[in-house]
């Protein structure tokens, strides 16, 4: 790394609590990671210090450590007469107070929490020569490393020794260094915008966890619900109850296929959960050849705190569903006290039913927002009409109408408002998946139409409702093209407390795409400003416990009591796959104060064996930071996909197909492998029929796995379909001599084939035709995807079916 330093000029003196120290230099880019001795990032002070003042804004130390170096200080300035206070005390000063420097871990060499810190702060060479010819007799006072002391009375030596591996940190130069002062405590972003923020790992081996809460009870447990019916008790520990919370898996309707939207959908706890023990959940059920959305009342144990009742369910409303998709699944209750329900508009594509559609149709309880009140429901009936429902008294209109012309809201959340002014209490954020073109996020008001299914997102979808001079519908706040996602699953705005920069940004996700987005209201024009979310770069997550990758498929997102952020995802989205992960947001450039955001959990009564967390997700791209590393050995990664395939008898995985390949890296996802392919080889190709299919792309060249090719009329294309399922992929894996299909793989996890044309999408088969032609398909070459949703496909063998 280059540098060109000025003329360092001479040292001022002012008083133990006014000094500055400028330097002219000029530097080359260097990575930002401020760090503190606590491995942790750097804060504002609760309470201004008094001592290291120049670290007052930002920096390491709140008020009681300032006054612990305060105190330390005049311990040892009692040492030296008038001549060494008026020579040493800046010099004591500066190197005491580096330990409240933002960037305290890189001076005191202790990135590593496993390698000693030292004593006295990394010293650039010509400060060290001037510190030693002035005030060498302060180093025992400062230091009692043996070391120092061996070596304090030669100043090479000495300043050899202090002198920092990483020269932009030394102090005091880094001081001056543009790369690491200039946004300091802001987050950080990179050339295009993307804001890199970092995750914790929470929780794993989850079956398609869509919804995590919390019963405001002072216990700050967190309760997952897995898509297949089953709720679990996670302590503030993170340690997993190992008896489920609530168990209606008979009684959910869902199945193993990737992409099926029915299921357990939704759980919210009263707001008066502490006292009444009540909570609600929305999910799926077969009722005779009907199947239908059920909201239900529970009420826990009386004996177990962490489990529920089960003969307690009360069936507060059901609702016919017309097809298997667009069921909605959002419960929650808004600062009104009242219970909201989001349902979709009923399936199909383009709201198909009546003149309409269910959305623009007050008389159907589909594709609307319902508010109803379930307080004091012990006797009487379940839930009444709030009074000032808008539909209330309007004819032919359900009463439980809150708002309408919603397509199929995928997480909503309420706003907890500014925690100092309270500014944006109480507003419902919501995702409303799209049709063909765009995804939207809104913000529910009382009485209004969202617009489905004349408008989509910004543009009309059906231009006859669209060009309705009654349609009066309220706008999204933002709304992005499937260009960027085709799946939007709605966030929270951020109103923890460990995080200050994040105050205020509304962050959601897309299932399909796993693109992390932000918005953040402008208090002067009330529009909202856009900002993708990457994961920290380089060194910017090298923080212990963080890590920078998640799984694709963002299913939801959640709030712990306390108002942290945390996501949800998976690598495989069937309801029977355990690959579901739990995810913190962290923000790496600034945190509170220490002890400003403490609580004390409530004591919780455990009756079931707990499960400690293990942690299973890793930070990747940065080399560890210990001093001496061993010579790397290779190791394996646990893939369970391949044992499940090696019980299941599949073919040799180490056949090599001749195709070339090239690694692609994916942003967002965390899944190893995907691929894109080179030039096809064409040369010396025997004629085909039209429909055989090929595997290529597999990074280790297994025949079992591999992105889908077929030949249709003289030539080899790729299948483009954003919906394809395990039907599908079993009609390739039979055709190719496999008895089943393990996985359908989308969005080009075995890379991207673009030099072939697409010949296939919409692919929609039943699982026993002889080839993908024989299936439903938009028609050979008729498409309206791009190569990033190539599918493929992972095949076995097995005298019976292993869902996964």
């Amino acid at each position: 790394m280059q540098r060109c330093y000025g003329k360092v000029p001479a040292r001022l003196w002012v008083s133990p609590i006014g000094i500055l120290y400028v330097l002219a230099l000029c530097v080359a880019p260097v990575a930002l990671h401020p760090q503190c001795l606590d491995f942790k990032p750097p804060f504002r002070p609760q309470r201004e210090i008094e001592f290291c003042v120049m670290y007052k804004e930002f920096g390491c130390c709140d008020y009681q450590k300032d006054q612990d170096l305060m105190t330390k200080y005049y311990q040892i300035m009692d040492n030296f007469d008038y001549y060494g206070y008026a020579n040493c005390a800046g010099f004591v000063l500066e190197l005491l107070c580096q330990e409240c420097s933002p960037y305290a871990a890189h001076l005191f060499d202790a990135e590593d929490p496993s390698t000693p810190v030292r004593t006295i702060p990394g010293l650039c060479p010509d400060y060290c020569s001037q510190f030693w010819k002035k005030c060498s007799s302060t180093i025992p006072f400062l230091s009692d490393n043996p070391h120092i002391v061996k070596v304090k009375e030669d100043q090479t030596r000495l300043c050899r020794y202090l002198e920092l591996d990483d020269v932009d940190y030394c102090y005091p130069h880094l001081l001056s260094n543009q790369k690491l002062t200039s946004n300091l405590g802001k987050v950080q972003s990179d050339s295009d915008g993307c804001l890199q923020l970092c995750l914790e790992e929470v929780a794993n081996g989850l079956r398609n966890p869509l919804a995590m809460v919390h019963a405001n009870d002072g216990t700050h447990r967190f309760f997952v619900a897995e898509q297949v019916g089953l709720v679990w008790t996670y302590l503030p520990d993170r340690s997993k109850l190992e008896r489920p919370f609530l168990n209606i898996t008979k009684a959910v309707l869902t199945s193993s296929w990737e992409g099926d939207e029915r299921g357990f959908l939704g759980l919210t706890f009263h707001p008066k959960y502490k006292y009444n023990g009540k909570l609600y959940v929305y999910y799926s059920v077969e009722v005779g050849f009907d199947e239908r959305i059920r909201i239900s009342e529970f009420h826990v144990s009386a004996n177990d705190m962490n489990v529920v009742d089960h003969a307690s369910e009360r069936v507060i409303l059901e609702i016919d569903e017309p097809a298997s998709n667009h069921n909605g699944g959002q419960l929650l209750f808004a600062d009104d006290g009242y219970l909201y329900v989001f349902t979709g508009d009923g399936g199909m594509a383009g709201d198909p039913f009546g003149k309409y559609g269910n959305a623009q149709n007050k008389s159907a309880l589909l594709g609307k927002v319902l508010r109803i009140d379930v307080n004091d429901n012990e006797r009487g009936p379940l839930y009444r009409i709030p009074p000032d429902n808008p539909f209330k008294h309007e004819r032919g209109a359900r009463p439980e109408v809150y708002a309408y012309g919603v397509r199929n809201m995928w997480r909503c959340s309420v706003d907890r408002g500014d925690p100092w002014t309270k500014e944006g209490k109480g507003r419902i954020f919501c995702g409303d998946v799209g049709q063909n073109k765009f995804e939207e996020i809104d913000i529910i008001e009382k009485g209004r139409n969202y617009g489905w299914r004349a408008k989509e997102g910004f543009s009309c979808y059906d231009k006859k409702l669209c060009a309705n001079s009654s349609l009066d519908d309220v706008l999204p706040i933002y709304a992005y093209p499937h260009k960027m996602g085709k799946s939007v699953t709605g966030g929270y705005v951020y109103r923890g407390c460990e995080y200050p920069n994040m105050n205020g940004m509304y962050i959601f996700g897309d299932f399909m795409s796993g693109r992390l987005m932000s918005l953040r209201e402008d208090r002067n024009t009330g529009n909202w400003n856009y900002n993708e979310i990457c994961m920290g770069m380089g060194l910017t997550c090298a923080f212990p416990g963080l890590i920078n990758n998640y799984h694709q498929y963002i299913i939801s997102f959640a709030e712990d009591e306390a108002g942290e952020l945390y996501f949800m995802s998976t690598g495989i989205p069937s309801a029977t796959s355990p690959s579901g992960v739990i995810y913190k947001v962290v923000d790496p450039s600034r945190r509170a104060p220490p002890r400003q955001c403490h609580y004390d959990p409530l004591p919780v009564r455990v009756k079931s064996n707990l499960i400690k967390f293990v942690p299973q997700e890793t930070l990747i791209g940065v080399e560890p930071a210990n001093k001496i590393q061993p010579e790397p050995q290779p190791t394996e990664s646990y893939d369970w996909l391949q044992e499940l395939i090696d019980r299941l008898g599949g073919p040799d995985p180490t056949t090599v197909l001749p195709t070339t390949t090239t690694t692609k890296s994916p942003r967002h996802s965390r899944r190893k492998g995907r691929r894109r392919k080179g030039k096809s080889r064409t040369e010396n190709t025997p004629k085909l029929q039209n429909g055989v299919v090929r595997l290529v792309g597999d990074e280790q060249g297994r025949s079992d796995r591999g992105r889908v090719e077929i030949y249709v009329n003289g030539e080899w294309g790729t299948v483009c379909d954003d919906l394809w399922t395990t039907k599908n992929a079993a009609v390739v894996c039979q055709q190719l001599g496999f008895s089943y299909a393990i996985k359908a793989a989308r969005n080009s996890e075995f890379g991207e084939g673009k030099d072939l044309q697409i010949l296939l999408d919409d692919v929609q088969c039943e699982g026993t035709e002889s080839s993908l032609l024989d299936c439903t398909h938009a028609g050979v070459g008729t498409h309206n995807c791009a190569h990033y949703e190539d599918a493929g496909v992972i095949c076995g063998n097995s005298d019976s079916v292993v869902e996964v």
